[in-house]
């Protein structure tokens, strides 16, 4: 009850809550956008075939994995910006994006190292030789181009900081808008291009982060070459800075980098039944992707506000911030979880019409994965705000272990469940429910023991 109070008490102002929404809709709206380039592409590659859809879902969550560690790692300037930003050190924000640009720069020949062992994870699953084959083309072409996104990172971190996130949402809408044409022309080779299929919307995506990179660069020098964020010697290596950002930025990338791992080990066995349950479990995933948008969007709200008002020294108000966003996203959760649950069949239906669906097994495959997924909405509504809070504090190293102990839990016991008892797929699924909760509690255990409190992230 005492949580509960906590987060009631916290809707009075609504002058907070103003500014909760003006930071939140534009990053809600901006991964909007992102999602529906991925849904496009589902919706353009369901037209395709069965199998495309969920290569597509399997390669670019294997790509997503190996570079979710330098985005949690270069995305962590986001949270020295915002603490900068709130101790009125803004030459220190700029500063903290140049060393982020630095650390991208070096990631990208790192990541294409890992290119040839990408076909391991699709040997050692033993997918369908169709499905593996264009899993594996996919995902190979995302790495190539990641370049583009691993820079907009950094340059978006500013932005978030800074809570100019109206910036980064008209870099993401171009983006979005360009790839819907580009979709349809490479996928189905029109406008004399030759048909691509899988190939096509992978380099649809690739094109359309370059444009939104363009756009976030060209509004981020314009805000550093003149006023308050002006410095000299631009491109200096800044080792203090640097340093916070590599050793707070570290286990902030470690930690998604392997929990992704372990969801991609817990994708890859669903893939592992069938066609039918590897594109009904995209399905499935699709839709929760979307409904996921704006607990990221709260979450990234958390970490520029919280972290504003930690750069003031201000705790109090910095913890009263974690509970305030809270509340706003469980109330959203609440309302998704209805969606989930009534509109169920409608969901599903939307993809399984563009391709041969044998015997409905794809549509009720997805349609009892989306009631299992309200299982865990409320829990995942939470645990991004309490993470981001944590992480912009600087407890990145408690955040990392607890969060990587509780889900290779789950991946082991996925593969367990599917490789050794051979468990239907809603047995392992299951898994996945009792993950995200665990996540939360853990992480509001530690939130509300105060240790963040102790840590000073900046001077």
């Amino acid at each position: 009850m005492n949580i509960v109070k906590k987060i009631a008490k916290n809707y009075t102002d609504t002058q907070e809550l103003g500014q909760v929404f003006r930071i939140a809709l534009p990053i809600l709206l901006s991964n909007g956008s992102l999602t529906v380039m991925h849904v496009t592409d589902r919706l353009f590659l369901s037209k395709v075939g069965q199998v495309e859809i969920a290569a597509q879902m399997s390669g670019g969550m294997t790509s997503h994995v190996l570079v979710s560690f330098f985005v949690g790692l270069i995305g962590y300037a986001s949270a020295l910006v915002a603490q900068y930003y709130g101790a009125n050190q803004f030459q220190n924000c700029t500063r903290s994006i140049i060393q982020a640009l630095y650390v991208a720069l070096v990631s990208y020949p790192l990541l294409i190292l890992f290119i040839p062992l990408i076909k391991y994870v699709y040997i050692w699953t033993n997918q369908e030789k169709e499905l593996s084959t264009l899993a594996l083309l996919y995902a190979r072409m995302m790495l190539m181009g990641c370049i583009f996104f691993l820079i907009k990172t950094a340059i978006a971190s500013f932005f978030i900081g800074i809570g100019k996130t109206t910036i980064i949402l008209i870099a993401h809408v171009a983006s979005t808008v360009l790839n819907i044409p580009l979709n349809f022309v490479l996928i189905f080779g029109k406008l004399g291009f030759p048909p691509l299929g899988i190939q096509g919307a992978a380099l649809a995506t690739i094109f359309a982060s370059c444009v939104s990179l363009i756009i976030l660069l060209f509004f981020f020098w314009n805000e550093i070459s003149q006023g308050e964020f002006k410095v000299r010697r631009l491109l200096k290596i800044d080792r203090e800075i640097i340093g916070k950002l590599v050793l707070f930025g570290i286990p902030a990338g470690i930690g998604p980098f392997l929990n992704w791992f372990a969801f991609n080990i817990f994708l890859q066995m669903m893939h592992s039944y069938s066609v039918d349950t590897a594109s009904g479990a995209t399905i499935a995933f699709t839709w929760d992707s979307v409904v996921f948008l704006p607990f990221v969007a709260f979450g990234m709200t958390a970490r520029t506000m919280v972290g504003q008002k930690l750069g003031a020294k201000n705790k109090d108000d910095a913890e009263r911030m974690t509970y305030l966003i809270m509340g706003i996203s469980i109330l959203y959760g609440l309302v998704m979880i209805l969606v989930f649950n009534v509109f169920t069949n409608f969901l599903s239906s939307i993809f399984v019409s563009g391709f041969q669906d044998s015997n409905g097994n794809s549509q009720n495959i997805s349609n009892v994965m989306l009631r299992m997924i309200s299982l865990y909405t409320i829990a995942n509504s939470c645990k991004l705000i309490l993470g981001n809070s944590l992480q912009v504090a600087g407890d990145t190293f408690w955040v990392m272990w607890v969060s990587i102990i509780i889900h290779w839990g789950m991946a082991i016991a996925v593969i367990l469940l599917v490789k050794f008892f051979h468990a239907n797929q809603y047995v392992a699924f299951s898994t996945l429910i009792v993950m995200n909760n665990l996540d939360f509690l853990t992480r509001l255990y530690r939130y509300r023991s105060g240790k963040w409190r102790d840590i000073n992230l900046i001077d």
